[in-house]
């Protein structure tokens, strides 16, 4: 069955929380439409209602009521943070500056992902952290007065750096972080564009102490290029297929995907583009492609994280060897998705093999199709459920609805593009 049509995607998952977190420190209502409705997002509004926040959600349309630059009350249950890495790390930054005494829990999934990288720079700030897992969930934060610093950042890490920028909105003095390489920028975008006393250099970012209240914030989130991606593998992997994207982030670090399978000689277009709120936003038309093996170079590696699985699902179906190097990260998401990935393709018949840091794949290979173990991580699912489409059975997964963490509907999308 070819799949054509055209999607309006669910708000861009990193937008979404952002544009929630940074709306707290309006004055008065802001109104942010498209908004994700995935879990993550959800957690997100959770833990700041938690915290005393006015928010408001109905359909994608989330109104929050901004409290300017003393948002927050002292929350009385811990801070639940379900399986949502951003919520922790983010919201860890955005109250680090505020006396407030507040202990940040997750689901046992979260509570394997690591935060020393977070808790490291808070603490160089001011911010009193302590754990009672060295480093991992739950963690128990004091917050109050900051004082800037300068911070070089181990690995590339946008989590890491917003995290900084956020409590460096409440620092009492300067504070600048530097990435060894680009990362997502959405942060200091949506900062700029709020009116934030902040500055792009290279791969510095610098930012003086908040004066006062950022400035009012009503705009539609773009489309979610990571879940618009499975959408685009889906077209160029099933024959005669045509499937336009509308209203996408194009933003410079989330596009890498589409440069490598262009790379790998996939159909892709790129139309009509515009900006909203700092971010750049356009349509994306993909087809059914002829595509061969290509080697990623590891400084892609950053802006490719949630769709290195794709990646390979895509080398199981080109010509020649594909091979991903510097991917460490990848063993800290929701799941250790080196192994995701290369065992469940594997057990379909594809020639994968793992790496430390990446894995490697020889196509073209027939994908039997069957049975799929998601270690309830959305992105696994969905890249089997995509693989699904030109295996010789239909996929079985363990659990559907670890989808709806990122995007809700998937699945419905998927099959209504089907057409015989």
């Amino acid at each position: 069955m070819a799949l054509y049509g055209t999607v309006i995607l669910p708000g861009d998952k990193s937008i979404s929380h952002r544009a929630i977190m940074l709306a707290c420190l309006t004055e008065g209502p802001s109104v942010l439409h498209n908004v994700n409705r995935g879990a993550d997002v959800k957690q997100t509004v959770a833990v700041l209602k938690r915290c005393g926040m006015d928010i408001q959600w109905q359909d994608d349309t989330v109104t929050v009521q901004g409290a300017g630059r003393r948002p927050f009350l002292q929350p009385h249950l811990p801070l639940d943070c379900g399986n949502s890495g951003t919520t922790v790390r983010l919201a860890m930054g955005l109250v680090a500056g505020y006396p407030l005494q507040v202990t940040f829990t997750g689901d046992d999934s979260l509570s394997q992902r690591p935060m020393s990288r977070i808790i490291v720079p808070l603490r160089q700030m001011g911010a009193r952290i302590s754990t009672r897992n060295q480093g991992y969930l739950p963690v128990m934060l004091t917050g109050g007065e900051l004082w800037g610093i300068q911070y070089d950042l181990p690995i590339p890490s946008a989590q890491v750096k917003s995290a900084i920028i956020l409590a460096a909105l409440n620092a009492q003095t300067e504070t600048s972080v530097t990435s060894p390489l680009p990362s997502r920028d959405h942060t200091e975008r949506m900062l700029k564009h709020l009116g934030a006393p902040i500055t792009m250099e290279g791969n510095t970012i610098t930012v003086k102490p908040l004066k006062k209240s950022l400035k009012h914030a009503d705009y539609t989130i773009p489309g979610d290029i990571s879940g618009g991606a499975f959408l685009i593998a889906a077209a160029l992997l099933v024959p005669d297929s045509e499937v336009l994207l509308q209203g996408v982030s194009l933003n410079p670090t989330r596009t890498a995907f589409l440069e490598v399978v262009k790379a790998m000689g996939a159909q892709v277009k790129v139309t009509k583009i515009s900006e909203v709120a700092g971010e750049p936003v356009g349509d994306i038309l993909s087809q059914s492609s002829q595509l061969h093996g290509i080697t990623i170079p590891s400084d892609q590696i950053p802006n490719l994280q949630d769709e290195l699985p794709l990646i390979a699902l895509l080398a199981t179906q080109a010509e020649g060897e594909t091979a991903v190097s510097g991917a460490e990260e990848l063993k800290v998401k929701e799941s250790d998705r080196i192994e995701a990935i290369v065992t469940n393709l594997q057990r379909w018949g594809a020639d994968i093999q793992a790496k430390p840091d990446g894995f490697v794949v020889r196509g073209f290979t027939p994908l039997t199709g069957g049975r799929v173990h998601t270690h309830h991580d959305h992105r696994i699912a969905m890249m089997m459920s995509v693989g699904g489409l030109v295996a010789r059975e239909p996929e079985r997964l363990d659990d559907k609805d670890c989808m709806a963490v990122s995007f809700p509907g998937f699945l419905t999308i998927l099959d209504k593009l089907q057409h015989d």
